[in-house]
């Protein structure tokens, strides 16, 4: 019997650690799908921080480095500098990219490196409890906004991929949400863009993936999804903001 669908050789046999129905373990697939179909696997290094994907070098089948807490874009730099010859990409949260990490993204931006970046959104600090992110929507609840997020004391959400468009360096960014069958198409084909610009040559990429938290937000899986569509979308609107 021919097989249809399997397990991208990128992707090793382990078995993931994300909550149940966490938008995670769909990005790590399409990851590993995009690295086989581009035949980069063995030359590529990825580079994941501090957040859920802590773990990620369990899961992928390629050299990866873990850095300090929102410093995957100076870190995946810094090796492609040194060797420009491989494939490198970074992993990061919101509240590693858009927190911790807002001066390396912002300048690793800036400065056109020739690296992808996908970004998860998913506007909270899920791996250390629930805390309200630089995402986090207005009146939405966390565990250090119980009351819901107030902007006359923490401001409003940070829209990372708008930010990131005004700078004249980068080649793509996007923000996608493989909430149904047509997102999951579109963020497949924003991850393998961003990747085969780098093969091109081209300056920084990113794509910004709006995620769910189904634990931290007390949610089902498919609650998780309606609300993205619902609440985040409106905030965070879905589209290509640069392709040059």
């Amino acid at each position: 019997m021919k097989k249809v669908f399997e397990r991208p050789k990128s992707l090793r046999q382990a078995e993931f650690t994300y909550c149940p129905g966490c938008i995670h373990s769909i990005i790590h697939r399409m990851v590993a799908e995009t690295m086989d179909e581009l035949d980069i696997t063995n030359r590529t290094i990825g580079v994941c921080p501090v957040g859920c994907a802590v773990f990620m070098y369990e899961y992928m089948n390629c050299d990866m480095i873990e850095a300090a807490h929102g410093r995957a874009p100076a870190v995946a730099t810094g090796v492609k500098r040194v060797l420009p010859d491989k494939f490198v990409w970074a992993y990061q949260g919101d509240g590693d990219l858009a927190s911790i990490g807002t001066a390396e993204i912002i300048h690793a931006a800036a400065r056109g490196e020739k690296i992808s970046v996908v970004f998860i959104n998913n506007t909270t600090y899920g791996m250390t409890g629930g805390q309200m992110a630089p995402t986090t929507l207005v009146g939405q609840r966390g565990s250090t906004c119980p009351a819901g997020r107030d902007p006359e004391h923490t401001g409003y959400p940070i829209r990372v991929s708008e930010m990131l468009a005004t700078l004249d360096a980068p080649s793509y960014i996007a923000r996608v949400t493989p909430t149904s069958p047509a997102g999951l198409v579109k963020t497949k084909k924003a991850i393998k863009r961003a990747f085969e610009n780098q093969l091109a040559g081209k300056a920084f990429s990113m794509v910004e993936v709006l995620s769910n938290c189904p634990t931290h937000w007390r949610m089902t899986p498919i609650e998780s999804f309606k609300w993205i569509d619902e609440n985040m979308t409106p905030v965070f609107p879905l589209g290509v903001f640069v392709d040059r």
